[in-house]
């Protein structure tokens, strides 16, 4: 007997043991999350992605005058630092091809060596010219003189005689003005032609040293100490190694002002109208998302673009953070969370307790031991959050995941006349003001609106 109810007893706790294992197995599995409806201010806000850039920075440039003197407008970037480094002022930043500009040097120095020549011999041969014509001169004096001494000698001699040395002397006295006049003329050509070619040469001159002080501006330094960031092409793509410069817009890198940041983010047009000039925004940082900064919208682009890779309209937005921070660098990524209103006094539950079916949107709402379905309007939701404008009240307790048999559930639904207070109407449409000579006259309907 004592044996009996030994195994009597044992059989009765495993018994107990396996319904009990049943038991809280079971209320484990109809175990719910809640949520408990609060009431108070709701922010809406519009979450989205951006990028830190300097609010402000310094350019570091290639020379421009490589258009103006080279006739080249668009050089390769031959060699650069890498991004992010810091430099100190007037350290090697960039190296641009020179190949181009060397080879335009050597036929510009081949040119200059054949207006040195010309030069020379433009020289050579006015001298040659004036001093011939100088010559000429002096021999005309001396041939004027002699028939002066002639014409005296011949003061004897008859009438026709001294006529006729008259008339020699006159001769070579008209000679003698001729040539002078001739000589100042060939002179001033002469100095004219010096200066035409002694011109062309200084003008090359002053090109070749041009071309050479270019040549050395393509080794680029930076101009004061900072953090070397590679400039973006408007595709978003980095200049670095291989990248083509372009002489109009001749930045090849940039050195920011670390103390005053800003996030550049794009909004979609469905959210566009919600931006606006001085909203405030809460700022974090992917990379340390222990630090949290503040900012305001500063910029809100007025035309839309569409960016890479995308099809759909977006908006640029600048961000400024308010806070300095020494581990905010250009290029890191932020998720900025912008404060578009604040909705006063109204009760809200968490986005996942809101669930849909056939255009009727619905709540699982505690009742005691079980669930009920309860029909609600919803109004603004931000990210987490969404408005309940009627079917819940505050305290109300709702279940964030459907329990078992959800299906089998009838909704709960609404007063009729509740559904209508809420629901969205149209903005009435303005009457048209009369203007002219109508002004005191009635509007009439447009034929087409009449009924019959």
């Amino acid at each position: 007997m004592t044996r009996k109810k030994s195994i009597y007893l044992i059989a009765s706790l495993l018994l107990l043991v396996i319904i009990g294992y049943f038991f809280f197995r079971k209320n484990n599995k109809n175990e719910q999350i809640t949520a408990v409806v609060q009431k108070g201010n709701f922010p809406i806000e519009v979450t989205t992605t951006g990028e830190l850039n300097a609010k402000s920075s310094d350019k570091i440039k290639g020379p421009q005058e490589l258009g103006q003197i080279f006739r080249i407008w668009n050089v390769k970037i031959q060699d650069i630092i890498a991004d992010g480094t810091v430099v100190d002022s007037g350290q090697y930043v960039a190296q641009l091809d020179p190949s181009e500009t060397t080879n335009k040097i050597k036929d510009e120095e081949l040119n200059q060596e054949k207006l040195e020549t010309s030069l020379t011999k433009t020289r050579l041969d006015t001298s040659l010219d004036l001093r011939a014509l100088r010559d000429e001169l002096i021999n005309l004096k001396y041939n004027l003189e002699e028939k002066k001494i002639i014409l005296d000698q011949s003061k004897y001699e008859p009438p026709a005689t001294i006529r006729q040395v008259e008339m020699e002397l006159e001769k070579s006295q008209r000679t003698l003005d001729q040539t002078e006049k001739n000589y100042k003329l060939r002179y001033q050509k002469a100095v004219a032609n010096m200066q035409e070619v002694t011109t062309s040469f200084n003008q090359g001159q002053r090109k070749l040293e041009q071309m050479h002080d270019v040549l050395k501006r393509m080794t680029i330094f930076a101009p004061k100490s900072g953090m070397v960031i590679y400039k973006r092409n408007y595709d978003g793509s980095k200049m670095g190694i291989n990248a083509m410069m372009n002489t109009w817009d001749n930045v090849v890198a940039e050195l920011p002002d670390l103390s005053a940041m800003i996030s550049k983010t794009y909004i979609n047009e469905i959210d566009i109208s919600k931006i606006k000039v001085g909203q405030k925004v809460q700022i974090g940082i992917d990379a340390f998302p222990e630090k949290k900064f503040t900012g305001t919208v500063t910029e809100v682009a007025n035309i839309g673009e569409q960016l890479q890779n995308s099809n759909a309209k977006v908006y640029e937005v600048k961000i400024v953070i308010k806070e300095f921070d020494s581990i905010l660098r250009p290029a890191m990524t932020t998720k900025n969370k912008i404060l578009t209103d604040i909705v006063n006094n109204v009760l809200f539950i968490p986005i996942e307790a809101v669930f849909n079916n056939d255009s009727v949107t619905f709540v699982y709402k505690k009742d005691g031991g079980s669930a009920v379905k309860q029909q609600v309007v919803v109004g603004q939701s931000n990210e987490n959050e969404i408005i309940i404008k009627a079917g819940l009240q505050e305290k109300d307790v709702v279940l964030l995941v459907p329990p078992e048999k959800s299906d089998k559930l009838a909704i709960d639904l609404l007063p009729k006349a509740i559904i209508e207070k809420y629901k969205e109407k149209p903005a009435p449409v303005k009457p048209v003001k009369p203007s002219g000579k109508d002004s005191g006259k009635a509007q009439q309907a447009p034929t087409g609106m009449l009924k019959k």
